[in-house]
């Protein structure tokens, strides 16, 4: 009797998840406005990636090294908004919160990855700066095309490795009492928190992927840096030494929008500050919804390529009218 009753207990309450409730937002009033300007921000970003791919693609004086990596994070903005805001959007403005397991996974993968390839996109990108700047005579052999698509692919194989082994691990996990998520998508972290097994193979990968797919990006950017302002000093002319500065400047900027709210996010959960769900879900949505937005805008208005190829193409359409 007694172990009929255990064997009862263990299959009602560790039975497989179906799936999950997305919670969303605590106390937030009028919310839909909010996942409304979210849908508006992955329309204008959809529009500015789209139009940066096009360009590249179809102007044979872009179709170098750096224009690769260029096209590589273009491709990665408009992957992570799709994989984020679109289903956010179904779900609180259709009232549609219940995900199924296997696409709360799925979710969970493509988000994860697109948003680490962020980081390493930024990396390539940094790369090629050094290359530029700290061997301006041989970095046409240096980085050549070939090249350049071999560290992208790398790039890529490294997040991708990485974020299958995270997603393996949830479906082990038993969940007995809650199928609530307290975010606004499949997150990593609230997700394997609600299960009632040990998830302590969770936490230390949820541990390593920050410290390999974002810490350690971020410190091979800061090297690069170190290395570009030094061959910067080095250069004798002024004038010759703020151009090349010059042509870092877009890249740092994107570098600041990616990491600066992730590092803020980051401490404020290492120093043990209690963040309410509303608060952290706005900033987690700002965060991985503007970068995408303003990084072809970025490029488009800072780089002197891409506006002369604007302008040409203006000027065609003003002398062509149809």
């Amino acid at each position: 009797m007694g172990f009929s009753y255990l064997w009862y207990l263990n299959a009602t309450f560790s039975r497989p998840v179906v799936g999950f409730y997305i919670r969303g937002f605590y106390a937030l009033k009028n919310s839909e406005y909010y996942f409304i300007f979210l849908a508006v921000i992955y329309v204008f970003t959809l529009a500015a990636n789209l139009t940066l791919m096009v360009i590249i693609w179809f102007s044979e004086v872009l179709h170098t090294p750096k224009y690769m990596a260029v096209f590589s994070l273009a491709v990665v903005d408009v992957s992570l908004s799709s994989a984020l805001i679109p289903k956010a959007v179904n779900m609180y403005l259709f009232d549609s919160k219940f995900i199924y397991f296997n696409a709360c996974l799925a979710q969970m993968f493509f988000v994860d990855f697109f948003a680490s390839m962020e980081a390493f996109c930024l990396c390539v990108l940094a790369y090629d700066r050094l290359i530029a700047i700290c061997f301006p005579l041989r970095s046409h052999t240096i980085n050549t095309n070939r090249k350049m698509m071999l560290v992208i692919m790398v790039s890529w194989s490294i997040p991708l490795i990485i974020e299958v082994v995270v997603v393996a691990l949830i479906p082990p996990l038993p969940y007995c009492k809650s199928t609530i998520v307290n975010s606004f998508f499949c997150d990593h972290g609230p997700v394997f928190k609600i299960a009632c097994g040990d998830y302590s193979p969770n936490w230390f990968m949820a541990s390593f992927t920050t410290v390999a797919l974002f810490f350690a990006p971020f410190g091979f950017i800061a090297l690069t840096y170190v290395c570009i302002i030094y061959a910067i000093l080095n250069i004798a002319s002024s004038e010759s030494r703020w151009k090349a500065f010059k042509t870092c400047t877009s890249h740092l900027i994107l570098v600041v929008l990616f990491f600066v709210p992730f590092f803020v996010t980051y401490i404020v959960a290492w120093i043990n500050v209690n963040i309410d769900t509303d608060t952290r879900i706005i900033n987690t949505s700002l965060s991985a919804s503007i970068p995408p937005l303003l990084n072809p805008i970025i490029y488009s208005l800072k780089t002197e390529e891409i506006l002369e190829i604007i302008k040409k193409y203006l000027g065609m359409r003003k002398t062509n009218p149809r």
